[in-house]
């Protein structure tokens, strides 16, 4: 009965070190892990600002992609899903750069609240929350749980540049 006792006690103490470890593993070590790379943050274009603070919320201006990257097109046209998804987690990537230069580390985030996702689409186009789930799976890639948030997809009839994809998102912070 002991060696089923020691046994049961030495997996607890595996499993418990385990998802210590886990839990240690920053956001962008979960990120190259997973073979993606932060790109160099955007620079506004306009009359905005990328990102705004107000105590521990944060507050992402509608993202394209970063570094003149954003994928063109109508969504339902020019685009498939699949590559709508892939514009969106490009989109990702540059909000993720965004908060890492407005709070200095990406373990700084305590989870996210909102996103709203907004795709140039035809008018008969209805997959908007498939494209969307490239920018929400990144974001779970990221944070885990924290990553996911109350969310809207909605079709657009354009975008600025004819961007594919423009996201915004609110974000905590920890304290």
């Amino acid at each position: 009965m002991n060696k089923y006792l020691l046994i049961t006690a030495l997996s607890i103490t595996l499993i418990t070190a385990l998802a210590a470890c886990a839990k240690t593993t920053t956001p962008e070590q979960r990120l190259t892990e997973a073979g993606l790379e932060l790109p160099e943050p955007v620079k506004p274009i306009a009359n905005y600002v990328t990102w705004r603070r107000s105590g521990n919320t944060l507050y992402l201006s509608g993202h394209g992609a970063c570094e003149g990257k954003s994928v063109l097109g109508k969504v339902g046209d020019d685009l498939n899903v699949e590559q709508g998804y892939q514009a969106a987690q490009l989109v990702g990537l540059c909000a993720l750069s965004t908060i890492k230069l407005a709070v200095g580390d990406l373990s700084k985030v305590k989870q996210v609240l909102k996103i709203t996702g907004m795709v140039n689409a035809t008018p008969t186009f209805t997959d908007h929350s498939k494209v969307i789930n490239g920018f929400s799976d990144l974001f779970v890639t990221a944070f885990g749980d924290d990553g996911k948030a109350a969310r809207e997809a909605v079709g657009m009839s354009g975008l600025p540049g004819n961007m594919s994809v423009e996201i915004s998102a609110i974000i905590e912070l920890k304290e």
